[in-house]
């Protein structure tokens, strides 16, 4: 599992690395798995921004929705079609 990490600004990698293992034990807490970590430093105030890896990527290429909807053939475009959305 590979997480992306942003940093704007100024920070030690020790703290930086216990921002990430802080967010990373917070997302498995929540059953989600974290992909990305922003953190920017503006002086003395540390701002993190957190986001989850998509379930939904896997999904998608496993049934072959990765490519974009103009290269589907027509029963793929069918099958879109008549999808129904649960709410």
């Amino acid at each position: 599992m590979q997480i992306q990490v942003v940093v704007n600004g100024e920070i030690d990698e020790i703290q930086k690395k216990q921002i990430i293992a802080e967010e990373k034990m917070r997302f498995e807490k929540m059953g989600k798995e974290l992909g990305k970590v922003e953190i920017t430093v503006n002086g003395d105030e540390i701002t993190i921004k957190s986001f989850e890896k998509s379930p939904i990527r896997r999904v998608r290429r496993i049934t072959g929705y990765m490519s974009t909807v103009d290269r589907f053939n027509a029963a793929k475009v069918d099958e879109l079609n008549d999808r129904v959305i649960h709410c």
